[in-house]
């Protein structure tokens, strides 16, 4: 969360950067300085106020002394009146905080000086690209899936609905392979694993982020007013919450599987296809909390583990710099990695890898001593270890080999089977 003294002390670059997101905040930065202007002037005619009572209350106490009543019972006539105002000032100033508040919550973050402005996902920066892609006449995954029949999306659509596909056999194998290699390699790599709750309630939520921004792309229980995750770094981060870390624990370096819950409001077309966009996926998170100093390096060291995974893999895949209108409303820096799709001839998002600065930190309250033991925000960074439906499918559709899907080698180990019969 952006504070007053960010937007005071550098108005007009707070401004331009917060542009190349494709965000107009002027008026609203400006709404926010005047607010706080005169929260500063009622604050003033507040302590004024209030010193003119102080003075008259030691007045009215020095006449009671000296038992001049009739004196002492004129000034407290008076102070009747000043408690009134006092107390006036008092609720303006509250509202004029929450004001402010709730203002400053609707900013997102600044963008990271790298981060190129852009209209849309077509003027993001390709980094690397790695594997060969080749013309193929690959049968799309839904297809295989369902001759194969290890993905059923009828039973799921029966179920549920649209975007809640049942995994059959040895679709269902190697969803729970993927989730297993997934998290041996973040542990061996030094993420502590955790399981977490996949419901979180509202506080939860706002520190990371989601709300109020994806208020309405969540899930949301009205009865408790609890929310289904939309992915693992909601909870996992949130553990955090109101904390003060001491410097021998950084960096934090945490990793979870969980199902994930998106509403994927406006989603239509040839994105919701087969396990191109689910309402309800599977995840492993990969989470870091570590000193500001070092955040970019992390997201560096980050990037290339990813890399690793889908390399393991033997995926064709690439990884783009998200440009400003794509950056997300938390994310100053954003890595997309991106797997290539042989049937549908286009690149699927399968992870982004993220470094939030001290936006989320500033909302959870998440702070380490320094060496001055001052109390100083962390920097917060998380990225997708992967997510599995895209995974799956971009699996499916390039290792056809006739009648056959091949399993990848680092996978048969968690699988039990090399092949899908189709």
């Amino acid at each position: 969360m952006l504070t007053i003294s960010q937007l005071k002390n550098n108005t007009q670059e707070v401004i331009r950067l917060l542009g190349i997101k494709n965000i107009d905040t002027e008026s609203k930065i400006n709404e926010i300085l005047a607010a706080d202007q005169s929260r500063k002037s009622t604050q003033k005619d507040h302590n004024d106020l209030q010193s003119d009572l102080n003075a008259m209350a030691k007045e009215i106490g020095a006449l009671m002394r000296k038992k001049e009543i009739g004196k002492a019972n004129v000034l407290k006539v008076k102070t009747t009146g000043l408690k009134e105002k006092v107390k006036n000032l008092q609720e303006k100033q509250v509202e004029l905080e929450d004001r402010i508040y709730h203002l400053l919550i609707e900013l997102p973050n600044i963008p990271h000086p790298s981060v190129k402005p852009g209209i849309n996902e077509n003027d993001n920066e390709l980094i690397e690209q790695h594997g060969e892609i080749f013309e193929t006449h690959a049968l799309p995954h839904w297809e295989i899936a369902t001759k194969a029949g290890i993905i059923d999306f009828e039973a799921g659509n029966k179920l549920t609905g649209s975007g809640f596909p049942v995994y059959v056999g040895q679709g269902a194998k190697i969803q729970r392979a993927l989730i297993h290699f997934f998290l041996d390699k973040a542990t061996d790599q030094g993420y502590t694993e955790i399981e977490v709750p996949v419901i979180v309630n509202e506080d939860s939520a706002f520190g990371t982020g989601q709300l109020p921004d994806k208020d309405g792309q969540m899930y949301f229980l009205s009865q408790d007013k609890l929310y289904l995750i939309p992915t693992a770094e909601v909870p996992l981060t949130n553990l955090y919450r109101n904390s003060i870390v001491a410097q021998n624990e950084l960096p934090i370096k945490l990793c979870g599987y969980t199902p994930c819950f998106r509403r994927e409001a406006g989603s239509y077309g040839k994105d919701v296809r087969g396990l191109n966009r689910l309402h309800q996926f599977d995840k492993v998170e990969i989470v870091q909390i570590t000193k500001p100093e070092n955040s970019y390096q992390v997201l560096e060291e980050m990037v290339s583990y990813i890399a690793n995974l889908i390399k393991e893999l033997d995926l064709p895949f690439r990884i783009m710099r998200l440009c400003g209108k794509d950056l997300s409303f938390t994310a100053a820096l954003t890595f997309d990695f991106e797997v290539y799709s042989a049937a549908q001839k286009r690149w699927l998002e399968v992870s982004s890898v993220s470094n939030f600065e001290s936006f989320q930190s500033s909302r959870l309250k998440l702070r380490y001593k320094d060496d001055n033991n001052k109390n100083q925000l962390l920097h917060t960074l998380n990225g997708s270890a992967l997510a599995l439906p895209r995974i799956l499918a971009a699996i499916l559709e390039n290792n056809q080999d006739g009648n056959r899907i091949k399993i990848p080698e680092a996978l048969v180990k968690y699988t039990g089977f090399d092949q899908i019969e189709i």
